[in-house]
């Protein structure tokens, strides 16, 4: 393993608007010296790359299908040997899916909660485990209000990300105390690229993927556990959670 002079951000998710907009803000502020961007067809992440280098991070891009569990190791394995150990890795791959889709076509329901919780629960257990051992590091997870409680009308993807919350809550807690700190963010509606593609307007207190990663920059600043993004929805769900399920089933995405 190479001896390691910055700091290494590694990005599962290379491709991811998020997790690219927190490597430039991270990398701006000193936090990420190096990042490697994992994604599929990493041949490809020309515009990703020239983003985060013209923050001032010195970027490589590695290959990475999230949904290959036998593969993910053999990749955290290929970044340690080439960067050294990650000090911060964000998981920010993911899919939105189509509900409609979903509630006729088992394999795709099982592609989405594959993707958004299976794969995830898997590369995390490795990061946290490889973390714990070398008594440091942090891990940036990112969950949806949309798995807070899970609506009807997106309950497939939403599903997945309130396992998702559960799962990276209660690694969380596991983790306390060892020097490896997670992270855990909860985002509304992001209007960016993803939820263009799936054809869906803004909801009420959107935000951009360059306001989710601020808020999760500043929150690894000061080493917060959970942040709500905007923060204005954190007071919204705790009135949400009590709303009669007759009423909650009725609401629109």
């Amino acid at each position: 393993m190479p001896a390691q002079s910055s700091p290494v951000v590694l990005v599962l998710g290379g491709r991811s608007e998020i997790g690219v907009a927190l490597a430039c803000r991270l990398a701006t502020t000193g936090r990420a010296g190096t990042v490697v961007l994992a994604a599929r067809r990493a041949d490809d992440l020309a515009a990703e790359t020239a983003a985060v280098r013209s923050s001032g991070a010195t970027v490589a891009t590695v290959e990475f299908d999230a949904d290959d569990l036998a593969a993910q190791g053999a990749v955290l394995d290929a970044v340690e040997a080439e960067h050294g150990a990650p000090d911060t890795v964000v998981v920010a791959f993911g899919v939105l899916g189509d509900q409609a889709r979903a509630e006729r076509d088992p394999a795709h329901a099982a592609a989405v909660v594959h993707t958004d919780y299976v794969a995830q629960v898997a590369v995390l257990t490795d990061v946290a485990a490889r973390m714990r051992a070398r008594g440091r590091g942090e891990i940036v997870v990112f969950s949806s209000v949309a798995g807070v409680r899970v609506r009807r009308a997106n309950y497939v993807y939403g599903s997945a990300k309130a396992g998702l919350d559960g799962f990276a809550s209660g690694l969380a807690d596991a983790l306390h105390g060892s020097g490896v700190h997670l992270t855990l963010v909860r985002p509304g509606f992001v209007v960016g690229r993803m939820t263009a593609d799936s054809g869906l307007d803004p909801a009420p207190l959107s935000s951009t993927p360059g306001q989710v990663a601020d808020a999760t920059a500043d929150a690894l600043t000061a080493g917060r556990d959970v942040v709500w993004v905007p923060g204005a929805l954190r007071v919204l769900f705790t009135g949400m959670r009590l709303l009669p399920r007759w009423a909650w089933r009725r609401l629109p995405r």
